[in-house]
């Protein structure tokens, strides 16, 4: 357990806010598994300023096992923490810091059951994926998973460690994010009416939203198995205008769509597009021809489906240090796009979400060791199948 917290301590220290680098955490991992004589290889981004990690250990055959988290954490500003939130802290049980459930334990007790990992006894691989950029849409996984198919890596199995209190989750909810934007026309606010007003028309679609939210959550399955049984729509962020004398001549909007594995998520926005494009626009280019109105998708995180995982989680269900098959979740995880590639996905981690992102992220030191009870029992079952 020490060595873990030791591992989870340095990882907290590296400030890998999604906004930041995470190559210094990478290279820490990096140097760590190089001394087990472990290779791995770095995929960045565009800006050369984020990486996600790959290791293979063991024979290097078709197949394995992946275990799998993001290295990025949310911010802090504006959070009160009765501690610095980038050095960990250990008080009653629990250690307190940014990314200590979300999702840097994990990380920890895997490093921690790797350097303890009998490498020759694998009869196939294990994976690690390492990832940047999971909180503000999964960006890190998607070039990760296609540079995994050109070199011809392709798991049969994974474990993404997102905090559940080391429960085994086999579905979670899908999640999509789009932004409008509406261009109008200025004009004096004494003659709005040879203006057209992008505000007003960028209400007339929050309108729809609002009215195709309410209608999702009347929309209820309770045996789907999720404390929140529908799918949830709704308006996020919204600016413009410029003065209160001008009529506002542009307007963006934000929305965001959590929906259950069943539902389709294109016949919602198309929807709203068909509303926006076919209702909205012909009154604004009634007024002016040069106004427009523009849908684009900013996220798109699928669900993740439980019957393609029920034998897998029923299987780790068994493993040392799990506390059962739990219910699904509505928040999402690179689980879904690892599902999506054709890889057979659970969700299992130390910590509970309900202390994530926010002030004074703890998990406590008895998950962190159930976590590594869980991964030493799995990789030695690993080892002998």
């Amino acid at each position: 357990m020490n060595r873990t917290i030791d591992i989870l301590t340095r990882l907290i220290s590296f400030p890998t806010i999604s906004s930041a680098t995470n190559l210094p955490l990478i290279y820490w991992l990096q140097e760590l598994l190089a001394k087990k004589g472990i290779e791995s290889w770095l995929n960045f981004d565009a800006t050369k300023t984020k990486a996600n990690l790959f290791a293979t250990i063991g024979p290097q055959i078709p197949g394995g096992l992946l275990i799998s988290g993001h290295t990025d954490v949310v911010p802090v500003e504006g959070q009160a923490w009765a501690s610095d939130p980038f050095n960990a802290a250990i008080r009653d049980g629990k250690l307190y810091g940014r990314g200590s459930c979300d999702m840097k334990g994990f990380i920890a007790a895997t490093i921690f059951c790797v350097e303890n990992l009998n490498v020759n006894a694998l009869k196939s691989p294990i994976h690690l994926a390492f990832t940047y950029d999971e909180e503000v849409g999964c960006k890190g996984v998607r070039p990760l998973l296609t540079e995994m198919q050109e070199r011809g890596l392709a798991p049969t199995m994974c474990v993404v460690g997102e905090p559940t209190s080391m429960r085994i989750v086999q579905s979670h909810k899908g999640s999509r994010n789009y932004r409008c934007s509406v261009k109008g026309k200025a004009a004096h606010a004494s003659m709005a009416n040879e203006g057209v007003n992008a505000i007003h028309y960028a209400a007339s679609v929050i309108g729809k939203i609002e009215e195709l939210a309410d209608s999702l959550q009347k929309e209820r399955y309770p045996e789907s198995g999720y404390e929140t049984p529908c799918d949830m729509l709704q308006t996020s962020l919204i600016a413009g205008g410029l003065a209160r004398n001008i009529v506002p001549s542009e307007c963006d909007f934000t929305f965001g769509y959590r929906y259950l594995p069943q539902s389709d998520p294109d016949k919602i926005f198309q929807h709203i597009e068909d509303f926006g494009l076919n209702s909205v626009l012909p009154r604004m280019r009634f007024k002016c021809a040069e106004t427009s109105l523009v849908f684009e998708k900013l996220s798109d995180n699928p669900a993740l489906h439980a019957e393609i995982n029920s034998e897998f989680a029923t299987q780790l269900s068994q493993r040392r240090g799990v506390q059962g098959i739990g219910p699904h979740v509505g928040f999402m995880t690179e689980g879904g796009l690892y599902q999506q590639a054709g890889i057979t996905t659970v969700i299992c981690g130390p910590g509970s979400i309900e202390h994530a992102h926010r002030p004074d992220e703890f998990v406590e030191l008895s998950q962190l060791s159930l976590c590594s009870d869980f991964l030493s029992d799995l990789f030695l079952h690993h080892a002998c199948s």
